[in-house]
């Protein structure tokens, strides 16, 4: 029986989109295993596939300090874990890597991560590409789903690309169709 790491009330298994993971009926906090938090974000916003919350990918986005805080699932302390400018907070298990919400967190974290989407540059789009091109060989997820990230950014990179150049989208929109032979 897992206990909640903020309230100590039972958590019970239940469902955060399509991903099964463990709330606290008391405090509504959710713990979600290794591997659960993006499944749930790419589920909540696939334009945010391609774009991975994770702990320690850039570290230096990342304040980690410790938190009084046990985890369910081995009962080490949790490092609370702030992102970047966004002040997202979430508990980080150093052991498990499970990762504990409070209530609103996910939402909030999925709210940062569309901020970020909607803010980046073209140049940060055409970086971000060829990241993802690379992962289509030596990602740490299958071949498909590093093919729809790239997909993904790709896509993105051309919706940023005419919000930068209004005129040459309506330039390539009234380009007259050509004549069949």
């Amino acid at each position: 029986m897992k206990l909640c790491p903020a309230c100590g009330h039972t958590l019970n298994p239940t469902k955060l989109l399509t991903v099964q993971v463990d709330q606290c009926a008391n405090c509504k906090g959710v713990w979600l295993d290794r591997d659960e938090l993006r499944l749930a974000k790419d589920k909540a916003d696939p334009d945010l596939d391609w774009m991975d919350f994770e702990i320690w990918k850039h570290p230096d986005r990342f304040e980690a300090e410790p938190r009084h805080l046990k985890c369910p699932n081995d009962q080490t302390e949790l490092v609370a874990v702030r992102y970047g400018e966004t002040k997202v907070g979430i508990d980080y298990c150093r052991t498990c890597q499970g990762i504990w919400l409070d209530r609103g967190e996910f939402k909030r974290i999925i709210d940062a991560l569309e901020n970020e989407v909607t803010s980046k540059t073209t140049g940060e789009y055409v970086k971000a590409s060829i990241q993802e091109a690379k992962e289509l060989f030596n990602g740490p997820e299958s071949f498909l789903s590093e093919w729809r990230d790239f997909k993904n950014v790709l896509w993105l990179l051309e919706l940023r690309f005419f919000v930068a150049h209004p005129r040459l989208m309506d330039t390539v929109t009234n380009i007259p169709p050509s004549p069949i032979s």
